[in-house]
This record gives C-alpha cells, sequence and structure tokens, in this order.
C-alpha cells in the first residue's frame, strides 16, 4: 500500500513542532488515519497529542538518522498499521538523506519549510547549502513570527534564487497570513522574435526552461556557452551549456542542451560559441526521453564571458 508522507523542515526552533501541533488538532487533517509522528529533532515546544483530532497516532522520535533504514520504518508501519506519516525533520541535515532510508511505497506528498524570519537570515548567511537544500525540495516556505518591519523582498530573492514555483507565505505576529504576491519578470523577452539570454541571465534561463519547458517550444533564442562533445553523437550534435552555481561551489554543475546543426562543424570540447537555434521539444538520446533539442540556424565561436560561472 502506498503511504503519503507529509515532510516539514527548517532548523531548531523555527515553529516545525507548533505548526504541525495545530494541523494535527484540526478536524479537516484528521480522518481517523492510522498516522506515524516521526520527529527528528526535540525543541521547547512539545507535542500534546491529548489534544490531537484523532487518537490514533503513533510518535517515533529519532536522534539521528543513521538509527534508522527502511526496513525498521517498514516494520513500523506494519506494526501500527500506519496509513500515512508526518515528518518533523532535523534542519541540519539534508533532504536526501530522508529518501535514502524511506520504504519503496513510502510517497512524498507535501514538503513544506518552516523559517522563523527572525533567524532565517543568519541560518541563509552561515548555513547556506542546508539553508538552500530545505528550500529547493519544499512546495511552499512560510515565514513566522513576521512583521512590517522586515523587508519581504530579501525574504522572496532568497527563495526565488532555489526555485520560482515555490509559494511564498507571510505569518505575522498577529497570527494572520499573506502569501507573496512580488512578481517575478524574466530578466528577458520571451516574446521577442529572437530571444536573447545575456551571459548573467544563462542560471535564470536555464531553470525557468527546465520548469516551465512547454512555453520555449518553437522558440528562437540565442546564447553564449561552452561545447562539450561525445563520440557517440552524430557528428552535426553537440552539446551546449553553462556551468552553474545554485548555491556553493559544491552545488556547480554542467546545465546544458543538445544541439543539432544542419553540417558537420568543427567544435573541440571547452569551446566557447554563440549559438541562435530554434527550440523543438523532442525526443532524443542524451535526455533519455524528451527534452529540448537546438536546432542551430548560426553557430559562431567566442570569447569566454567575463563570468565563466553562471550564478542566480
Amino acid at each position: 500500500m502506498e503511504i503519503p508522507v507529509y515532510l516539514f523542515t527548517g532548523f531548531l526552533e523555527s515553529g516545525k513542532t507548533k505548526f504541525i501541533q495545530e494541523m494535527m488538532t484540526d478536524d479537516r487533517f484528521n480522518e481517523g488515519e492510522k498516522t506515524l509522528l516521526l520527529v527528528f529533532e526535540e525543541g521547547e515546544e512539545e507535542y500534546k497529542p491529548q489534544y490531537f483530532a484523532s487518537p490514533n497516532v503513533h510518535i517515533e522520535y529519532v536522534e539521528d538518522i543513521d538509527d534508522i533504514n527502511d526496513s525498521l520504518l517498514s516494520a513500523i508501519e506494519k506494526k501500527h498499521g500506519i496509513q500515512r506519516v508526518i515528518i518533523e525533520y532535523n534542519g541540519m541535515y539534508e533532504v536526501g538523506k530522508l529518501l535514502d532510508v524511506m520504504p519503496d511505497n513510502w510517497t512524498l506528498a507535501q514538503v513544506l519549510m518552516i523559517a522563523d524570519s527572525n533567524t532565517f537570515m543568519n541560518f541563509n548567511a552561515n548555513m547556506r547549502q542546508l539553508t538552500f537544500d530545505k528550500m529547493q525540495s519544499s512546495e511552499a516556505v512560510i515565514f513566522n513570527r513576521f512583521d512590517d518591519k522586515k523587508d519581504k523582498m530579501e525574504y522572496h530573492k532568497i527563495v526565488r534564487a532555489a526555485g520560482r514555483k515555490i509559494d511564498i507565505l507571510y505569518e505575522y505576529t498577529d497570527g494572520h497570513v499573506e502569501p507573496d504576491r512580488i512578481p517575478d519578470p524574466l530578466p528577458y523577452d520571451i516574446d521577442a522574435d529572437i530571444v536573447e539570454i545575456k551571459d548573467e541571465d544563462y542560471a535564470e534561463f536555464y531553470r525557468d526552461i527546465c520548469e516551465e519547458g512547454s512555453k520555449y517550444d518553437g522558440k528562437i533564442l540565442s546564447f553564449k556557452g561552452i561545447v562539450a562533445v561525445d563520440d557517440t553523437l552524430p557528428k552535426n550534435t553537440f552539446v551546449l551549456g553553462r556551468h552553474i552555481m545554485t548555491c556553493c561551489e559544491a552545488d556547480i554543475f554542467y546545465g546544458a542542451f543538445v544541439c543539432e546543426h544542419r553540417q558537420v562543424i568543427d567544435l573541440k570540447k571547452r569551446d566557447w560559441v554563440k549559438i541562435t537555434a530554434k527550440i523543438k521539444f523532442r525526443k532524443h538520446e542524451v535526455y533519455d526521453g524528451e527534452g529540448p533539442v537546438f536546432e542551430a540556424i548560426s553557430v559562431e565561436k567566442t570569447d569566454k564571458p567575463l563570468q565563466e560561472l553562471a550564478t542566480f
């Protein structure tokens, strides 16, 4: 049986326990399902199961993620007849460590990050990789303990660096909640006859086409990138992209696309070129499925940009 998992991430004292406690006392979220509440850290706030809307909640505390594995969690599921799982996750662990130990029949249904707006900036400055990991994995980030003295734009920009589709909510100290309504225009004109991607905008473009690729299908686009070649590909086919840093040096990756030219051109690995091409979404062996194929109109060798690494 498939078990839905509701995952709540965030750093210590961010308000995760309070959020989950309030959720568990709400009849709308509790219809009697046998629930496993898996808690990876204990703060000052404690759970009060006597106030839960349903008594069918089994709480397990985990001191160290290395103490559990998929077999142990499956045994707990079987023992208590678990129908769903709620996890309060330790902010010092990467989300990937949890996914590695989850049983195969456990499926993420929702991932939320709870953040204390008073301490978030400090965590982001000093533990950027862990903060980015939580945001990138989440459907929404909830900034609680918010007030009018704080600049929403500062929080907005940090979250948007992790993803354009992440919902942002501000929970004020008086209890009311406001959704983030700050617009996120692209730094280039996607409706231009030729969409020009500047060097400094490549990371934003790469993320956007990966998240909302359909709006680029059929567009003509121009950008500068570094070539990768593979002897297994046809002679008129190459890969072109940029190295992108999403968070820190440990997260640098080569964000690239398949390019095809009507004729064979002499390109070598690490050549910098400027391409103008029409984008077609179709199957290609490089993608192991469907992806954006850049059908080149022109390819010209060029100088590398002043900043080779693309960043947000």
